[in-house]
């Protein structure tokens, strides 16, 4: 977000009435990574086993960040456990582990490459035409980096999937229930450095942060 020209506030997890006053002072979220899972019980599934250890603080902190961002429609951008936390929060569901459940033979993180790789394995993701991530892009694929063992199985309420890995893996959703910019996405484009579309995703909520009409409305 430095690089981008914005300002970066940390938000505490444990702190619910500093997270609410501060919401009101910020302009745009980015919900980061996670070594934990979202709890299956929020999707309506049971834990098959493959899930990591859900963190309760966390997800209390999105949700409360996601309820303040879509009422005061300010600008949302969801990188891998934040994109699946988006994507339930909506109502979506999940995939538990993608390499046991789908057979892919796509390495979607570094345990799944052959031989195991040293830095994140990448992958091409095609996008939607007409997406926001097309126009970013400025064509209809891109290659990103791949760290995650879950991903979008049925997207959330107002939620359209707008890039898909060759597998079918569902790689980004945009929010289509009205004009604010919130997009998930499943890689890291903070660890992409140099890279044109990663840049412009933090541009382009940095754009949307400061252009935001801030006409609030009701929760999706």
């Amino acid at each position: 977000m430095r690089e981008a020209g914005g300002a970066a506030v940390l938000l505490p997890l444990l702190n619910d009435a500093k997270l609410k006053l501060q919401l009101d002072s910020l302009d745009g979220f980015v919900l980061p990574g996670s070594p934990a899972d979202v709890d299956p019980e929020e999707y309506g599934a049971s834990n098959k086993g493959k899930s990591e250890p859900a963190d309760p603080p966390r997800e209390r902190t999105d949700r409360t960040i996601l309820d303040h961002a879509f009422a005061e429609n300010k600008p949302v951008l969801a990188i891998c456990y934040g994109c699946q936390l988006l994507n339930v929060y909506l109502g979506g569901t999940l995939i538990q582990d993608v390499r046991s459940e789908t057979g892919t033979s796509v390495a979607h993180r570094k345990k799944d490459a052959s031989p195991v790789a040293v830095s994140d394995p990448r992958h091409e993701v095609s996008f939607a035409a007409g997406s926001r991530l097309a126009e970013m892009a400025g064509e209809s694929e891109a290659v990103v980096n791949s760290s995650h063992h879950q991903s979008v199985e049925t997207p959330g309420r107002g939620l359209r999937a707008t890039g898909k890995a060759k597998d079918g893996i569902v790689e980004s959703v945009e929010w289509t229930g009205d004009a604010n910019w919130v997009i998930g996405v499943q890689w890291h484009p903070e660890r992409m450095p140099g890279d044109v579309l990663a840049k412009r995703l933090f541009s382009e909520l940095l754009k949307a942060a400061k252009s935001a009409t801030r006409v609030g409305t009701t929760k999706p």
